[in-house]
């Protein structure tokens, strides 16, 4: 491998934890050009998150916190980390999806800033699974493996959208980003993929099948509902994927 593409793929993580997060990392000019085809390093900015969020649990049992206030922390700078982008899609898609009849209608909803009834009832059901999961996960010390398990397939989830779905609208981040080649796509899911089976074997197995599952539900909603996928498609879908992988890996815990 050249040092030219070791520069390029390093870039392309970089530009993907810039999209991703909100770490004050500065990108090479030009960078953004490539934001098709750095869909592949989406589970890599998973890997972040889910160090982050168990090192931050990690100290809080240190000090003696109690489990399950432990887990909010950890789970809160998780939040932090990534600025509540994709539960700020998870609200949009709540209130858009299921708050009108139209398909237009539908996206000047997923638009709007302001939150409704179904997106604010999302936001708690998505915070309150995460928080009792990651709470389990801690009690059975496998926090560390299945956070990053979890962080990395619920990304890499992301761009398979992107790949097979149009775009529902001719603007916002998903359009500005583009539509990457399917290879893209693939080689994030197989860098999870690796990752989860490194990590967990069978469990990690079924993580992996479980985002599948998550991922396929939420494009058939999406393509149903607004005939294609939108950045609050996108991470709607990283939120269904996480707490499906959650479920699946504190199920099959010993």
């Amino acid at each position: 491998m050249t040092l030219h593409k070791i520069t390029t793929y390093c870039n392309d993580a970089k530009l993907a934890l810039s999209l991703l997060s909100r770490t004050p990392i500065s990108v090479e000019d030009g960078a953004y050009q490539r934001a098709a085809k750095a869909v592949w390093a989406y589970g890599l900015v998973g890997v972040v998150w889910g160090a982050l969020v168990w090192a931050v649990g990690l100290c809080a049992v240190a000090l003696n916190i109690p489990d399950g206030l432990a887990a909010l922390i950890a789970l809160g700078s998780g939040l932090i980390f990534t600025g509540a982008l994709h539960e700020d899609g998870l609200a949009d898609c709540a209130d858009g999806l299921w708050g009108a009849n139209e398909k237009q209608r539908r996206l000047e909803i997923m638009k709007d800033s302001q939150i409704g009834s179904y997106g604010t009832l999302a936001l708690v059901v998505s915070v309150l699974l995460r928080w009792q999961l990651i709470k389990e996960l801690m009690l059975a010390e496998f926090a560390f493996a299945g956070l990053i398990m979890t962080a990395v397939l619920a990304r890499a989830s992301m761009p398979l959208l992107m790949v097979y779905l149009p775009h529902a609208r001719s603007s916002g981040l998903s359009h500005s980003v583009g539509r990457p080649q399917p290879k893209h796509a693939l080689i994030g899911v197989g860098i999870a993929a690796v990752i989860a089976l490194s990590f967990a074997g069978l469990i990690g197995l079924a993580a992996l099948l479980c985002a599948g599952c998550a991922a396929l539900l939420c494009s058939t909603i999406a393509q149903r509902k607004v005939s294609g996928q939108t950045g609050d498609i996108l991470g709607a879908t990283e939120q269904v994927s996480e707490i499906f992988v959650l479920l699946a890996i504190v199920a099959l815990l010993p």
